[in-house]
């Protein structure tokens, strides 16, 4: 079974956590960040959940190619005020998903609330569970 590829959780946290004390170091510098991202799976569909909160819908671009889901915008600093603490990143950000072979790209649906972006990328047909009934001693066929 295909399944959406992303890097390494552990590959990538080492750089996450350099990459948040470098910010503490020089947060007024700070060009760019990496958003959390959960990919759920069910029966259908794949979910996948980006946290970017702050972000504007308009400043979000999603963008398909060549079965590389591209998600990428950017988050600008607020600029009131003297900056007396700043631990919210800010600049721009992209994440990229390696999408099954096979995936419908007209049925890609994507849906923003409350700072979580929602991507439902419907699997492909030849990957959705298949059941069969059992009968009372007569042979009967698989459903889809």
């Amino acid at each position: 079974m295909a399944t959406l590829s992303y890097p390494d959780p552990l590959l990538a946290a080492p750089y996450r956590m350099i990459d948040e004390l470098l910010r503490g170091w020089s947060a007024s510098q700070s060009t760019g960040y990496t958003p959390p991202l959960d990919v759920r799976e069910t029966s259908n569909e794949y979910l996948v959940l980006i946290d970017l909160p702050g972000v504007k819908a308009d400043d979000v671009t999603i963008e398909l190619n060549d079965r590389v889901l591209s998600v990428s915008g950017s988050r600008a600093p607020v600029e009131t005020g003297e900056e007396q603490l700043s631990e919210r990143p800010q600049g721009s950000f992209v994440r990229t998903l390696t999408l099954p072979q096979g995936v419908d790209e007209e049925k890609i649906e994507a849906n923003y609330t409350d700072g979580v972006l929602e991507l439902h990328v419907p699997k492909p047909v030849e990957q959705q569970p298949k059941k069969i009934t059992i009968g009372g001693g007569t042979q009967q066929a698989i459903s889809s």
